[in-house]
């Protein structure tokens, strides 16, 4: 069952794509639909939210100042469905989650596959991104919990799930290749191939407690450009178990190889101390049994 969205949802989601015809696919509307939608909310409230332009849509002025008031109404709403639909005895909505792309493929597919045999009126609504904006989407309230480690979870509430082991990668004929473990100094005397800067804390923090200064040969955002250089035994890289098996990196052409020390991450769901959600509290409880 496709929920339908309030006109500010729909206000919210152009805001967030800055494309009405992106914003149209992502609701499964019309593109004139959605223009209808806004025109109708401009006309009503006296107020121009949008600038339109040859590549999209731009928030005014007056439209930025009021978004955040439109995101705690809309997430109001739905907290009050979300109480109607417990006292019921059902569960019904939309539950938003903000993640990274390992987790992802690691955790969404069992889960949507989940709530949709158990919960089929509840709608499952992704945003994909990088730490940094995971955390804004949280605190804005643009999702109600995000995938994140703990590192970087600051001020959240921050529930442990997963610790994600960290390794050195490299080719099948790397001289480091089949080692049992590697010293992180020693994996690091050979070029490394980074993610680009800001993609991963965990890393980032890794190299910079460890006082080394690696020799960066390349830095890439995609963990598959990174993996293919490291095939071609152009560099190794540093990289954690949840990625290796996102992109079926073990037993391919790769390697990796255990970081003696055995550094982990920690990765767990986030969201803010004060979000009120029946669907949250119920994927949480979920994600921690399967935990256990």
């Amino acid at each position: 069952m496709k929920i339908n969205k309030n006109r500010y949802e729909i206000l919210l989601q152009v805001a967030a794509c800055g494309n009405i015809s992106q914003a149209a696919f992502r609701l499964n509307y019309t593109q004139s639909g959605v223009s209808h939608v806004i025109a109708g909310l401009e006309k009503e409230l006296n107020i121009q939210f949008f600038i339109r332009g040859k590549n999209g849509v731009r928030l005014t002025d007056k439209g930025k100042r009021l978004l955040p008031y439109i995101q705690d109404l809309v997430n109001q709403e739905n907290n009050l469905q979300h109480a109607v639909y417990e006292m019921n005895n059902s569960l019904k909505g939309v539950l938003r989650i903000g993640s990274f792309s390992s987790a992802s493929a690691f955790w969404l597919p069992e889960i949507i596959k989940y709530f949709q045999e158990r919960y089929p009126e509840v709608e499952i609504e992704i945003l994909d991104g990088n730490y940094t904006e995971i955390i804004e989407w949280i605190n804005k309230g643009q999702v109600d919990c995000g995938f994140l480690s703990a590192l970087v979870a600051g001020d959240l509430q921050f529930y442990p799930l997963k610790e994600d082991p960290i390794y050195a990668v490299v080719a099948k004929e790397h001289p480091l290749a089949g080692a049992r473990e590697v010293e992180l100094a020693q994996a690091l005397a050979y070029p490394l191939i980074s993610e680009t800067p800001g993609c991963d804390s965990d890393i980032q923090a890794l190299l910079s407690q460890s006082g080394i200064s690696p020799n960066i040969c390349y830095s890439f955002r995609d963990d598959a450009i990174i993996f293919a250089f490291v095939e071609a035994n152009l560099g190794i890289t540093i990289s954690q178990e949840l990625v290796l098996n996102a992109f079926n990196a073990f037993g391919s052409k790769l390697c990796a190889v255990p970081l003696a020390g055995a550094p982990k991450r920690v990765i767990g769901l986030a969201r803010k101390a004060t979000m009120n959600s029946l669907l949250c509290d119920v994927f949480l409880e979920y994600m921690q049994k399967r935990r256990d």
